[in-house]
């Protein structure tokens, strides 16, 4: 085709608008930078975007997964199951607290964790063997918590629910009704990621959502120090209006003020940026539908948020060094955690997860974020079409 892009086109990019700058600008000539009222709205209305009851602002989501496990009280030698195929700090706040992190294999259908697997994990140990499950909505696509919320109840464990790539998602329970990622209705607590390349920008930032006001009030302390200023939580009589009691270890996580300015602002058209991403995977499912030697991954799901658009080819590597040089900047999601040398060093190795390292061999995250044009779109689809061309003739 003769369509030159005029920029590089990488798997995903932030969406800045004026508004989003004005945003930032008066929450600059605010009164507060951190810790104050912009960050209570930010909350207030994220949880009513994901249908949560509450929803705690914190400086990203890394810090969000260490806080749920702090906040579930995760102890040294504990074992929590999660899957291989993720960024690694779902595991790591398991690894923070000093507990052990186990792996069950993903369906390679959907990229998900197989609750199948994770069933006969639970079902080779002694009840109690497990503490905790950390399912992770992967490329946008929900995993179904209520088989999830069963399966944990049956065998004690505590979920939560890694939804970085998936606000505005969802699955279909039982009933027919759709239930989306973070609601809290299934899993104890959710947390979400702000990282440009997501669906809400922040700069760096995250959120976790939950529907228990004991942890919700338990996460506010542990993101300041474990500090209260609530009267109703002091141990000792307030010496005076300055009072505060640091009552246990807890991090400073805090989001300032300016960046939820910011994801206020995005959040304003959440709905339309998911929509677009939605259209998006819609014309690649349909152009690819043609195309010889590659494979979306779990093309056409209900629900799917699609902060990641996944094929699958042979000659992974090949076709990634292709599309650089048509100025198309593709990404691998995910080395699956136990490849990873931490990991590795702690017993894991090479074929422990075939399904997920077959997975890894052939992925590719290719160009989905909601100013692509349908141009662009149209040319990375080109590209790649060229290069699978060449490798069968």
């Amino acid at each position: 085709m003769s369509f030159e892009p005029t920029r590089p086109l990488p798997y995903g990019r932030q969406h800045i608008t004026e508004a989003d700058i004005a945003a930032v600008t008066a929450a600059l000539h605010a009164d507060y930078l951190t810790q104050g009222p912009t960050v209570a709205e930010f909350e207030k209305q994220f949880a009513a975007y994901v249908g949560a009851r509450y929803a705690v602002a914190v400086s990203n989501g890394t810090a969000a997964l260490h806080l749920c496990a702090l906040a579930l009280n995760v102890q040294p030698g504990q074992r929590v199951i999660t899957t291989p195929l993720t960024f690694s700090a779902s595991a790591n706040c398991v690894r923070y607290c000093g507990g052990e992190v186990h792996f069950a294999d993903i369906d390679p259908a959907t990229g998900l964790i197989d609750l199948v697997k994770v069933r006969e994990l639970l079902e080779t140990h002694p009840k109690g063997h497990f503490t905790g499950l950390i399912p992770v909505d992967f490329a946008g696509l929900a995993v179904n918590l209520e088989e999830a919320r069963l399966l944990a109840d049956e065998f004690g464990l505590w979920i939560i629910e890694d939804s970085c790539h998936a606000p505005g998602g969802f699955f279909i329970d039982s009933k027919g009704q759709e239930q989306r990622c973070g609601n809290g209705n299934f899993a104890d607590l959710a947390i979400f990621s702000f990282h440009p390349v997501k669906h809400i920008a922040t700069g760096e930032g995250g959120m976790i959502t939950t529907n228990s006001e004991a942890l919700f009030h338990h996460l506010l302390r542990l993101r300041t120090h474990g500090i209260t200023r609530d009267p109703a939580d002091l141990r000792r009589a307030p010496d005076g209006g300055w009072y505060m009691e640091m009552q246990e270890l807890g991090y400073n996580y805090r989001l300032p003020d300016f960046n939820c300015a910011l994801g206020l602002s995005q959040l304003a058209r959440a709905n339309e940026g998911l929509a677009r991403r939605r259209q998006l995977a819609a014309q690649y499912d349909a152009a690819f539908a043609q195309v010889l030697g590659l494979t979306v991954l779990a093309p056409g799901r209900p629900g799917h948020a699609y902060h990641l658009y996944i094929i699958e080819v042979a000659d992974r590597k090949g076709l990634y060094d292709f599309l650089k040089t048509k100025q198309i900047f593709t990404q691998v999601h995910y080395i699956p955690v136990h490849r990873m040398p931490y990991y590795e060093d702690l017993g894991w190795k090479a074929g422990d997860f075939p399904l997920s390292e077959t997975y890894y061999a052939h992925c590719l995250s290719i160009p989905l974020f909601p100013t692509l044009t349908d141009e662009e779109q149209a040319y990375v689809v080109a590209c790649i079409s060229e290069f699978l061309t060449q490798k069968e003739g």
